[in-house]
């Protein structure tokens, strides 16, 4: 599992290095391959391990090329996907384009979120989880079966 939120800041070359207590696994279980793309629906890019990104390119082969909204997914998360491989010292690079589409400087935040890491930019990432703390007491729970009963 991917969890936890970890400050780090991009060398001048656009790497960053992948916390320690994650490099093992993204070793093992990815042969230190992992895959960038830009998420959909935040400013951030989304960074899958090898075997958790074929589980989507598998679900995204499953949508139709005639569908104009199913086609546009495709393109977008496939077009900018992006192997990543763990060089010896636990760093991956991070393409510029996909550096310049999310706003990533010097400073960002690798969030864990189960099969993936978010990267965002530190400022954003701020902004962004000040917004959802917010926004959170105020939706309305019983509206969707699956956090209704949803317990911590």
């Amino acid at each position: 599992m991917l969890r936890g939120t970890h400050a780090i800041s991009l060398d001048s070359k656009g790497r960053l290095a992948i916390p320690t207590r994650f490099r093992d696994k993204c070793r093992d279980d990815a042969e230190g391959i992992l895959v960038c793309t830009v998420d959909i629906f935040e400013p951030c890019l989304l960074l899958y391990p090898l075997p958790e990104w074929e589980l989507i390119e598998k679900k995204l082969r499953l949508l139709s090329r005639m569908d104009s909204q199913e086609r546009r997914l495709q393109r977008v998360l496939l077009g900018h996907a992006a192997e990543c491989e763990l060089d010896g010292q636990g760093r991956v690079l991070l393409p510029s384009t996909l550096r310049q589409h999310a706003g990533l400087e010097k400073k960002i935040m690798l969030v864990g979120q189960l099969n993936k890491f978010e990267i965002w930019d530190e400022a954003r990432w701020q902004q962004q989880i000040n917004d959802d703390l917010q926004a959170l007491p105020n939706e309305d729970w019983a509206s969707s079966a699956r956090l209704r009963d949803f317990g911590l």
